[in-house]
């Protein structure tokens, strides 16, 4: 089961349109390109959904957090 992310490496402003992307497999710049067109025909609203999901979605967990919170690092 995918879980979404904040992409780490897949990012312009937070990530989150590259999260989606990779949640949902397809390309980050339709995203991208939603989510502007979104945000001017709904007058703002989809930017005040975008910047809510960007604070409750997490960022991709990397490496550093592998090692910070396994217990049996080395």
């Amino acid at each position: 089961m995918n879980k979404l992310y904040r992409s780490r490496t897949d990012s312009k402003l937070t990530g989150l349109c590259g999260g989606l992307a990779a949640y949902f497999g397809i390309d980050a710049t339709i995203i991208r390109l939603a989510m502007v067109l979104g945000g001017f025909f709904s007058l703002g609203t989809v930017l005040l959904i975008y910047i809510i999901a960007a604070v409750v979605v997490p960022k991709e967990p990397g490496i550093e957090e592998y090692y910070s919170d396994n217990p049996y690092r080395y």
